[in-house]
């Protein structure tokens, strides 16, 4: 049996039907979520000294599960036609933003033992939550999303600039209406955008509104615009949710014997 063959088909989700893809694909995404739990307990300083040994048992663990995890990707990348030289094959398929991420979820652990400073470490510490950005890699449901926005890309990017014109436009409008009357709210386009994105989004924090005829009257125009400008996103969201899981459900073969679902 080729041992490389044997790790790209459980590593390299390319047939998430098989039964060790998606075992390891489970088990991986325990792992990190379990991970990310840690992480937000561990800022509980008396929760924290009180199991101090368990976390950091728990961090040597998974830290070993995600280097061997990335040796073993780097190692039979190969085998994807896209990185068959052995060397910068590697080394392109090490620079995605996915092996990218992969990297940064283990490097703080790593750093202190070639002697970086340990208040930059602290810091670095934070890369650990990347690792919330490896679920992407074995959810199907963030694959989903993931393809959805690629597909829908042109009109998400026509909404998001429409979006940022119609901000843009109610900020400048608002400064020339409230400036007089509200010199330290309204001081300038830019204070006025904070208005104009809390508006927009519906939010309404309260901190800064428009107290004259005019600027009430625009502010309410705003706020109704702000419900159908950030519904269309949504809507398209919804769209190619519909037709990404049309697709999937096409792809799927049938025995035509006893109607179960095959394997590709």
């Amino acid at each position: 049996m080729d041992i490389n063959n044997f790790f790209y088909q459980i590593l390299i989700p390319i047939n998430s039907e098989k039964r060790t893809n998606r075992i390891f694909n489970i088990g991986m995404l325990l792992l990190i979520s379990l991970n990310i739990v840690a992480v937000i307990l561990e800022t509980e300083q008396g929760l924290y000294q009180k199991y101090q040994v368990f976390f950091n048992g728990f961090e040597v663990f998974s830290v070993i599960v995600f280097t061997i995890e990335y040796i073993l990707r780097l190692w039979v990348c190969t085998k994807d036609k896209k990185f068959s030289n052995p060397v910068f094959g590697r080394i392109k398929y090490a620079i995605q933003p996915l092996q990218l991420i992969d990297l940064l979820a283990i490097l703080p652990f790593y750093l202190p033992f070639i002697g970086v400073d340990l208040r930059f470490i602290r810091a670095l510490r934070l890369f650990r939550l990347f690792r919330l950005f490896k679920i992407g890699r074995y959810s199907q449901s963030l694959k989903t999303l993931a393809n959805v926005i690629k597909e829908k890309k042109e009109e998400l990017s026509i909404t998001l600039f429409s979006g940022f014109i119609i901000l843009l436009l109610s900020s400048i409008l608002m400064y020339f209406v409230e400036n007089q009357a509200q010199p330290d709210q309204f001081s300038s386009i830019l204070d006025s955008m904070w208005w104009g994105a809390i508006t927009l989004t519906t939010v309404g924090y309260g901190d800064i509104y428009p107290i004259t005829f005019i600027g009430k009257v625009l502010g309410v125009l705003i706020a109704i615009l702000g419900i159908g400008l950030f519904a269309m996103p949504a809507g398209i969201i919804a769209s190619g949710f519909v037709t990404e899981i049309q697709k999937r459900k096409s792809k799927k073969r049938v025995c035509p014997h006893c109607g179960e679902e095959l394997e590709d």
